[in-house]
């Protein structure tokens, strides 16, 4: 990858999220100037290792890691304040610099608790074979009181106490009505008890509290060079995903112009960020999905286990037509293929280059997830291979399977593979210079 060449630039999963969004978000961090978050919340889960420490994050941008870098909470998040602040103080205990280097939008809408209450109620009362898989916090509910409009609170409501109060009691008042209706529920909310706690949090974190909208105009006519951290992946996008098994924001790259406030002409590249295989938390369905013992191994080598929830996730071969689906929904200018090590050791590997539904093969991912539950994949195999994969090593010294593996992918997906990533340090990240492929679609 040439990070000189990138203009600014957008990082995108996609597959069904934790693709690896975090570490190559904090790699390209420091050819940045500003880097922003613009969806999505505490229900994001960016990992980052640098050298033996671990830094998991949900809310604060990734690249808060370089502390030259300016990092943005945008107006498209939903910002959970006792988790935002949890993170910031862990940060600081561990020497991270957090100061007026992370900036927050006013205009973020707020996750309160009685969001996170009808999270898990919500989908409590479902029939197994329909429950969501939410990682009950909070989100989807904040985003629907978002829409409805006059139940929502900004953070820039936190300053204006007594209208936040008094129209906190309201809505808290018709909130307790539903839940007892609905759920049976009979501990009611203490409307003052809320406003005291998050009037407290807003003071609390006002230092880092702006108009982020102005703060990235300004950065555009300074001509300096912008990175967006997306959240989720595409597979997982409340229009163009797997509905209604999704997540509840924009997480596909048309999200980035609305959820950060840039116009979409500013951005010049896409990033895609993609694992070697695939995988899946929650429910919905999942065509390559592989439930035997392979599944198992891939889970176990990749230490496949949510960064938010610490729930298994599930595993299953590459699916390339569900990919090239979700780069089809973007501009991607390149690709980001993690996690090749984790397939070392098997003796072959799939890739899935197309569905087949009831005899018939598909030219375009499916929308009705009653399909999606039947489709048959179809593969190609290839070769697997033994060799330990050494993160000093050189793309070139891959061996010859992993590497026609990914020049495999490559042609399916139609963009170039520019990093390869071997390991879970940042360091382990293989730079691969290619000429563009072939334009051939995962059919």
């Amino acid at each position: 990858m040439n990070f000189n060449a990138l203009g600014n630039t957008s990082v995108v999963g996609l597959q069904w999220g934790d693709e690896g969004k975090g570490k190559i978000v904090d790699l390209l961090t420091e050819h940045f100037d500003v880097v922003v978050r613009y969806a999505g919340g505490a229900n994001a889960g960016h990992t980052v290792i640098v050298g033996d420490q671990r830094f998991a994050l949900h809310l604060v941008p990734s690249g808060i890691l370089r502390p030259d870098v300016l990092s943005l909470i945008g107006p498209g998040v939903a910002l959970d304040l006792e988790t935002i602040m949890t993170e910031i103080a862990g940060l600081r205990e561990r020497g991270i610099k957090v100061d007026r280097n992370l900036l927050i939008s006013n205009r973020a809408h707020l996750v309160m608790p009685y969001h996170k209450k009808q999270d898990l109620l919500s989908e409590a009362r479902l029939d197994p074979d329909r429950k969501i898989g939410t990682t009950a916090r909070g989100i989807g509910p904040c985003y629907a009181d978002k829409m409805l409009r006059s139940t929502a609170f900004r953070l820039a409501d936190l300053y204006k106490p007594d209208a936040f109060r008094s129209r906190l009691r309201d809505v808290v008042a018709d909130r307790n009505k539903v839940f007892n209706a609905l759920y049976g529920e009979t501990e009611p909310f203490d409307a003052d008890a809320i406003a005291d706690q998050f009037l407290e949090f807003g003071e609390r974190i006002r230092m880092h509290v702006v108009d982020t909208t102005q703060v990235l105009h300004e950065a555009l006519a300074r001509c300096e060079r912008l990175l967006f951290e997306g959240a989720q992946g595409s597979l997982l996008d409340i229009d163009h995903g797997t509905f209604p098994y999704v997540t509840s924001s924009t997480c596909t790259a048309g999200g980035v112009a609305a959820g950060a406030g840039v116009p979409p002409a500013c951005i010049h590249d896409y990033v895609g960020v993609i694992k070697a295989y695939t995988t899946r938390v929650g429910s919905g369905p999942f065509p390559t999905e592989l439930t035997n013992a392979t599944g198992d191994a891939i889970r176990v080598r990749g230490h496949e286990y949510g960064t938010t929830t610490g729930r298994p996730r599930r595993c299953g071969w590459f699916d390339a037509f569900a990919t090239k689906y979700s780069m089809d929904l973007a501009r991607i200018t390149q690709l980001c293929v993690m996690h090749l090590d984790t397939l070392g050791g098997f003796p072959e590997v799939r890739v899935c280059t197309g569905y087949r539904y009831r005899g018939e093969r598909l030219k375009i991912f499916p929308p009705d997830i009653d399909v999606l539950n039947e489709v048959e994949p179809i593969y190609e195999t290839m070769p697997g291979w033994d060799a330990e994969i050494n993160a000093d090593d050189s793309y070139e010294q891959l061996p010859l399977p992993a590497r026609r593996y990914v020049e495999r992918l490559e042609d399916l997906l139609a963009a170039p593979i520019t990093l390869v990533s071997v390991g879970a340090d940042r360091l382990a990240t293989l730079h691969r210079q290619t000429a563009p492929p072939a334009m051939v679609p995962a059919r």
